[in-house]
């Protein structure tokens, strides 16, 4: 599958990709944040403790192909008794002994290179998840900073819906206590006013839960104990300017996610030439040098030292199907593998195009929501004025601040939402971030 010369959402193919949308998106105190999540999140800890058994495992990967050496004493005392004449008595017998053994299998055919370079590929994968966990850490802090964001404006509003509802309740109360209305409906108008009233009350808790909610999240993302005590001065900041969405081609040598899915296939590759260099025959050469004595003063004496160089040649011809099993274990592995990476790639060309589209259609929502709010402030206005001076009703003036307040609602929850899937591309570009300066 080749990758398109730019992408179908946007045509501008600026190369590189922008690195510092955390800054842009939150400012320091947003960064801070990020910095403290990735120096004390519990699920990096581990991801960066995989990394480092990766690497670990990597490093004694070569070792088959290395000379090994061993250091070994003996001792041993018998005695042995003799029955009958003329030969009866006993013999007691002693022998000390040092080695330095040395054996060494030859990597003839390159079937222990093939399984270290597997070994080091796998490590390498190991490390481009560990930076995807990273930036992918860096986005939940950011979004629900975002979210803390909105919901400290929806509660500012909410608290805004519930003083005019009870004012609203109040007068419309006043009016029907003192029957200036004049209509039969006046009871039915307090009453109405009053649900309102108690709606207001219950959007308020709901934005009061979800914030907590979210301070709780946040206090996890970054490690702490979730006491919903963090401090909150988070705002909807204003959306940032364009980011260049670099070329598509840039985007396989980018993401860390396709990186991790092409090194896991290129380390199954190395593992099918493993098992199918298994078939050939192994030479093993062997030394030994030490001494050996019946006294431990000599035990060091070259006068009484002993060697041995010996070589063997193996070659397997039954192992009941073993070896070509398991290198068709490889082979489905490896296809598996590649597989992978296809998908891998094509679900990232799709999270970006998507991102790209999202961003033209969010800042039409977000125009159109805007559009709407200063429309209904307009409404609750004149609504307001009308029934001051007995020209307009109560029912009117509730449905014109109960819109003002819905719409203003919309207008953050769409701002939050445009502000996030921002954050989305920045992540489908496969770009990387910096925290605080």
């Amino acid at each position: 599958m080749a990758s398109p010369t730019s992408w179908v959402a946007s045509k501008e193919a600026k190369a590189g990709v922008d690195q510092r949308w955390i800054e842009k998106i939150g400012g320091s105190g947003l960064g801070e944040l990020v910095d403290e999540a990735v120096a004390n999140n519990p699920d990096l800890k581990a991801a960066a403790a995989r990394l480092d058994r990766a690497a670990a495992e990597a490093g004694f990967a070569g070792s088959g192909r290395l000379p090994s050496l061993g250091l070994g004493a003996d001792a041993d005392r018998s005695k042995q008794n003799f029955i009958g004449f003329p030969f009866g008595g006993s013999n007691i017998s002693q022998k000390f002994g040092v080695q330095l053994n040395a054996s060494w299998e030859l990597d003839v055919w390159g079937r222990a290179k093939a399984g270290q370079e597997a070994s080091i590929a796998n490590a390498e994968a190991r490390k481009y998840e560990y930076n995807a966990a990273q930036v992918s850490l860096a986005a939940q802090v950011a979004k629900a900073w975002l979210a803390l964001g909105e919901s400290n404006e929806q509660i500012k509003l909410a608290t805004e819906g519930v003083k005019a509802s009870k004012i609203l309740a109040d007068s419309a109360r006043e009016r029907f206590e003192r029957a200036l209305d004049g209509n039969n409906g006046s009871a039915a108008q307090v009453r109405l006013a009053e649900v309102e009233f108690a709606n207001r009350n219950q959007t308020l808790a709901q934005h009061k839960q979800d914030r907590e909610r979210v301070l709780r999240q946040l206090e996890i993302l970054l490690g702490r104990y979730p006491s919903g005590k963090i401090s909150d001065h988070a705002i909807l900041p204003k959306f940032p300017g364009s980011t260049p969405a670099g070329l598509p081609s840039e985007l396989l040598q980018r993401r860390p996610d396709i990186l991790a899915a092409e090194r896991i296939f290129a380390a199954s590759g190395r593992r099918v030439k493993e098992r199918k260099l298994a078939r050939f025959p192994s030479l093993r050469l062997t030394g030994s040098g030490g001494t050996t004595t019946e006294s431990v003063r000599d035990v060091l004496s070259s006068d009484f030292g002993v060697w041995a160089i010996g070589g063997g040649l193996t070659q397997p011809i039954f192992q009941g199907g073993a070896i070509a099993g398991e290198i068709e274990v490889a082979k489905a592995e490896d296809k598996e593998n590649l597989a992978l990476l296809k998908k891998t790639v094509l679900a990232a060309f799709g999270e970006v195009e998507q991102a790209l589209v999202a961003e033209h259609f969010f800042a039409q929502r977000e125009a159109a929501a805007q559009q709407a709010a200063a429309v209904a402030i307009e409404a609750a206005e004149r609504a307001g004025d009308e029934y001051s001076a007995g020209t307009g009703d109560i029912l009117t003036l509730i449905d014109a601040t109960r819109a003002k307040i819905d719409n203003q609602s919309r207008y953050a929850a769409i701002r939050r939402m445009r502000l996030e899937n921002r954050i989305d591309l920045h992540l489908a570009l496969g770009g990387d971030f910096k925290a605080s300066k």
